[in-house]
């Protein structure tokens, strides 16, 4: 264990202590006369002696010391019991310390780090018992308070793990503590008299990864656009790898991915996420994969336990897997038995007695007259009780009964009945609508296809009948030998036996039929009686852009086979895509889904097909099928690292293996149907049913390997393409019945010399001797891990697309706009974060164009204008920010694009002082500003300017002459063909004024401006009031300057606000009647504002954008999270403005 590190003189251990090993700054010592022969007396006195002198060191015979060079004071800092426990906690030294402090100059620097480090372990090794013991540990509680005042975040984030750990600025580790919240990766760190913060989001993670550095051997490195960060010095590296990826994985999935989230609920709550919960997700989501159940199967149990094989005629040691639906069953060794209990199928679970030779056995019989035996199960009793519920709640919602006539050597023997179903063989679960036969024949409704378009369309093969038949016969003979001993239906036992006659390829009278029990889809089939039925009545004659696209596609599926040559095959290959499409909106159709579902008809009956199709899209290659077919991506990534890993050389010549990704993509969306002649192609599906995605990789590899040669002596792209595509298109079965069909180029190069043939049979077999040793979990730890980066490409081609349109548009730099764009992205995923519920508007979704995925509403608005606006008017800036929001959001749904933003920012930096004024104009104009705005309230909304004043510009006669010119010149400005501003009304223009004001607040020439902006007011409210007067006599606008009078302003009337609550002394300033008719123009405020030098200087300034983005990435948390812990009053008072 480690130990609380204190001195110990040397003099002390020298003869009480033998040492053992030692390093530069480590050395183990033994106790004295411990372990050795007749020493029995020595270790007696010593160890009186050490308990003595050296009261730290009597914990146990072995010590670990830090030893400073040139110092006579060791530090103990870990003990143990045994050798082998005080050579883990040496080899743990080695591993992560001992290469770090090389780094250090001075010792004390390298005393005080590894005092630190271990008292951190000690913090770590209680917080993990005490967590074994309880729910909420003390010290997760210390964390958890400690968390919240280090980073000041809203009480929404909630904190899942924390861990003690170094990070790594350069070469110099920072020993300290990692936090693992919902939304962030944190590290905090106060080492040496200085603080180190770090603030991750899960979302701007790109690539999470073990690695290695010059001192450590095993690291975690997280990289983000700009920076790689790596930590180290873990207790336990893997446990919090695996926490780290879960957490990025859920985080991503939630925020970036909107198709998968509809589909998982445990993403909708991410508050509830707690580090069991992402232990329980992750064997979740592995037991679905492994088994290739449906995603909303919820996993309850998993058991170690022995299962009886009678072919073996042993228990063979393994875990059982309880779940809503299911039992199942995987033995320790990989592929030896795998064995999937349909609940459906149970017909009792019964306890047997508890013998020595068969401890807590339990028997789970099944309707096909085969029972199962599983022996050491603990904690039997609550298991067999949840079995039980979990059964009755099955059979409830689903009657089923058995007919025990057929013979159980049969192949075509029932597997199961439903009591609204009826059934002649195995497999022929037809489908029995609602309707009756007199309904059916009213409506015309088209009926399913009863057969396999195989049975229907018999075709002669080229080679010799009678030896295809013997192939054919000698295959359906193994298979029926394989039933017999293993079982014939969903529950059989699945051994590397039955891969190795999948490997061979199904019989053509057995395809269909095995595909069902594979893929579990004989189980949906029998569960839903008459919603194929159903589905296709709802679907049919609607007309929509998914039926276009079907149409469209129909007599591209397979057009060389005679079955889709005519309406029987085409009709029902359109009822099925139809069908899907109706029930799963979300993915619709996509492109390759008709290459696909047409070989399922060819093998399957029509429903059957649909079912099969099903657990293809649903389960088998899940998020293939969508928008942006994420999981096709992520599978594409994880064959590049596979390539780099099994064919090195190959990875290695052919520097952007993306090409190679871009290549196999379709054997991966078509499993090889669409390049790859039919007949052979079929075998590589039977491989994908019986072993998922893990087929897929295997033959792809094999393919490139038996390729390797040729692709590395080609020169370009397609080059590679074209051994490629020759080498699949000469794969043949010389197994098939039936004549060769497929999209074949030519069989001969161009120097007309013959190529040679590749036999299917003999590809699956190298796929699975040479890269079959990939497991289930492997796969989906590659998924997780590719997944982060294929999000992340999207997110990137999202920014690009966005910022490509932008740029030309605006006068921002690229750079500076690219920091823009994850500001206001980061606004978007911090109301994510911590405000819920979400309405759906507001979620990213990947589905829109690229720049509307992600917008930002009002409040969001404010943020961000407060942080990187130049007008910011003090507490008047958050009304500035709405008025702009209401003014930008043209369609009136609340949100604002980016493109919008940056256009207005740009103005505000970039614009010259007309367009300045313009937009400040129209902020202050409907939409902008509304009668319910909140600055209404102020008494400023009341008439109270006083324009009993004139100005005064030098002389008076002078000052006349100036306005009636400008008068005259504004009148010309009405010529323009742009579309004229609207007249801003008294009420609109004092908020006008006030905006201005409040700009110039602690401007540098702030009294120089003031003394300008009173000036300019005063003289636009003589002008409006000109207008008004000349409006209502009908007299010419000439006649206003007689009208203006002379006199100087008195002292007292230097505001040009007068004080709230007085009347003004004219009446004839604002009557009450004619108020309305006081206006003023954009041409009247830009040519007054002309006039002062100061105004003039203060709006075409030059501004720096740069120092508020900075500004911005620094405080946007700061200020999210002060909003959140003060939400804003529902009213906000401005007397004082």
């Amino acid at each position: 264990m480690w130990l609380k590190p204190e001195e110990v003189l040397l003099k002390n251990a020298l003869k009480l202590w033998v040492t053992q090993k030692s390093s530069c700054y480590f050395v183990l010592q033994r106790r004295r006369g411990h372990g050795e022969g007749g020493g029995r007396l020595t270790g007696r006195l010593v160890g009186a002696l050490d308990a003595v002198l050296d009261s730290s060191a009597r914990v146990a015979p072995f010590r670990i010391l830090l030893q400073v060079p040139g110092s006579q004071v060791y530090s103990p800092i870990a003990c143990g019991a045994t050798l082998e426990e005080i050579n883990q906690h040496w080899d743990w030294l080695e591993q992560n310390l001992l290469h770090t402090l090389s780094v250090f100059d001075n010792k004390d620097d390298i005393a005080s780090f590894v005092k630190g480090k271990v008292k951190a372990l000690i913090a770590e090794e209680t917080s993990s018992r005490l967590a074994e013991q309880e729910e909420e540990p003390e010290k997760f509680r210390e964390a958890l308070v400690k968390f919240e005042a280090r980073f000041n975040f809203p009480e929404a984030e909630k904190l899942v793990t924390y861990y003690s750990c170094c990070c790594w600025k350069g070469r110099v580790p920072r020993q300290g503590w990692l936090y693992l919240s919902i939304n962030h990766l944190c590290f905090y760190s106060f080492f040496l008299g200085k603080e180190l913060k770090l603030v991750i989001p899960w979302v701007d993670i790109q690539k999470l990864e073990r690695t290695s550095n010059v001192f450590l051997t095993d690291t975690i490195r997280i990289t983000t656009q700009n920076k790689e960060r790596d930590f180290s010095t873990f207790l336990n590296l893997d446990e919090v790898f695996k926490i780290m990826e879960q957490l990025a994985d859920v985080t991503l999935r939630r925020l970036l991915d909107n198709e998968v989230f509809d589909l998982d609920p445990d993403l909708q709550e991410p508050s509830q996420i707690t580090k069991r919960d992402l232990e329980a997700r992750a064997q979740n989501e592995f037991f679905r994969a492994f088994f290739r159940l449906p995603r909303k199967e919820r996993l309850h149990a998993v058991v170690d336990c022995s299962l009886w094989t009678p072919f073996s005629r042993c228990h063979t040691a393994g875990r059982m897997f309880t779940s809503d639906s299911y039992i199942c069953f995987a033995s320790r060794e990989d592929g030896c038995c795998n064995v999937v209990l349909p609940l459906r199928e149970v017909v009792s679970i019964e306890k047997m007695e508890d013998t020595s030779l068969l401890p807590n056995p339990i028997i789970v019989s099944i309707r096909s007259k085969m029972a199962f035996q599983f022996i050491e199960l603990k904690d039997r009793e609550n298991l067999v009780e949840g079995l039980l519920v979990r059964l009755k709640q099955v059979h409830a919602n689903h009657p089923v009964h058995y007919d025990s006539s057929p013979s159980d050597d049969d192949m075509t023997s029932p597997v199961f009945y439903s009591t609204s179903m009826r059934s002649d063989e195995f497999g022929d679960l037809e489908m029995v609508s609602s309707q009756s036969s007199e309904e059916r024949e009213k409506d015309k409704s088209p009926l399913p296809h009863p057969e396999p378009l195989t049975a229907v369309f018999q075709q002669s093969g080229g080679q010799s009948p009678d030896s295809c038949l013997s192939r054919e016969q000698i295959k359906i003979s193994l298979w029926n030998d394989h039933f017999v001993e293993y079982g014939r239906t969903v529950c059989m036992f699945r051994t590397e036996k039955i891969r190795k006659l999948v490997a061979m390829g199904i019989p053509e009278s057995l395809r269909g039929r095995l595909w069902l029990l594979f893929s579990d889809a004989v189980t949906d089939l029998a569960s839903h009686p008459g919603y194929y039925g159903n589905l296709v009545e709802q679907s049919l004659g609607r007309c929509c852009l998914v039926t276009e696209e079907i149409e469209r596609d129909l007599h591209r599926s397979l057009p060389e086979h005679p079955a889709f040559q005519n309406e029987t095959g085409i009709a029902a290959l359109r009822r099925v895509l139809t069908a899907y499409a109706h029930r799963n909106p979300k993915i619709g159709y996509c492109q390759s889904m008709n290459i696909l579902t047409s070989v399922l008809l060819l093998y399957a009956k029509e429903e059957e097909a649909f079912w099969l199709l099903v657990a293809v899209c649903e389960r088998m290659l899940p998020d293939y099928f969508n928008h942006r077919v994420i999981g096709a991506q992520v599978d594409q990534s994880v064959f590049e690292e596979l390539i780099k890993e099994h064919l090195p050389e190959l990875a290695e010549h052919m520097n952007d293996l993306s090409a190679l990704a871009s290549i196999s993509l379709s054997w991966f969306l078509t499993l090889f149907l669409s390049i790859m002649p039919l007949e052979s192609a079929v075998n590589v599906v039977d491989c994908f049913f019986y072993d998922g995605i893990k087929a897929i990789f295997q033959l792809g590899l094999a393919v490139l390997e038996a390729n390797a040669e040729e692709l590395c002596s080609s020169k370009d792209d397609g080059q590679a393409l074209m051994i490629l595509s020759r080498f699949l298109d000469h794969i043949k079965n010389e197994d098939s019945p039936g004549p060769p069909i497929g999209s074949h180029h030519a069989f001969f190069s161009d120097d007309q010399e013959p190529y040679p043939v590749t036999d299917i049979a003999d590809l699956i077999r190298d796929s699975y001797e040479k890269f079959g040793n990939q497991s289930v979990e492997q796969i989906e730890h590659l998924r997780c891990k590719h997944r982060i980066r294929v999000l992340q490409g999207h997110e990137d081609t999202t920014k690009q697309n966005v910022l490509r349109v932008v740029i030309p548009e605006v006068s921002i730099l690229p750079e500076d706009l690219d920091e823009l764009y994850d500001l206001f992205k980061r606004a978007h995923m911090m109301s994510c974060y911590w405000e819920h519920p979400k309405p759906m508007a507001l979620r990213h979704d990947p589905s829109r164009p690229y720049a509307e995925q992600y917008r930002i509403d009002a409040r969001q608005f404010a943020h961000l204008f407060q942080l990187v606006s130049p007008w910011t008017c003090g507490v008047h800036t958050e009304i500035l920010a709405e008025r702009t929001f209401r003014l930008l959001d043209d369609n009136m749904d609340q949100l604002m694009e980016f493109k919008a933003f940056v256009s207005c920012l740009d103005v505000m930096y970039n614009g010259e002082m007309n367009e300045k004024i313009k937009l400040l104009y129209r902020l202050h104009i409907p939409p902008a500003l509304t009668e319910n705005d909140r600055d209404s309230q102020s008494p400023l909304k009341n008439p109270l300017l006083s324009t009993s004043r004139p100005l005064v510009l030098g002389d008076t006669i002078d000052y006349q002459k100036q306005l009636k010119q400008m008068i005259k010149d504004l009148a010309k400005e009405k010529d323009k063909t742009e579309k004229e501003l609207p007249k801003m009304s008294q009420r609109e223009f004092i908020q006008f004024c006030k905006t201005l004001y409040s700009m110039f607040h602690e401007a540098p020439e702030e009294n120089e401006l003031y003394q300008a902006i009173a000036t300019v007011t005063t003289l636009l409210l003589q002008i409006g009031e000109v207008g008004q007067r000349s409006s209502s006599s009908g007299s010419c606008s000439q006649e206003c300057g007689e009208e203006l009078q002379a006199s100087a302003p008195s002292p007292e009337q230097d505001s040009v606000f007068a004080e709230t609550g007085k009347t003004p002394q004219d009446p004839r300033a604002f009557p009450e009647a004619g108020e309305g008719d006081w206006t003023v123009s954009l041409e009247h405020i830009l040519a007054s504002l002309l006039t002062e030098q100061s105004l003039v200087n203060f709006f075409e300034k030059p501004l720096n954008i740069k120092s508020k983005l900075e500004n911005a990435k620094l405080h946007q948390y700061s200020l999210k999270a002060l909003e959140m812990s003060h939400p804003p009053q529902p009213e906000l008072k401005l007397n004082n403005l």
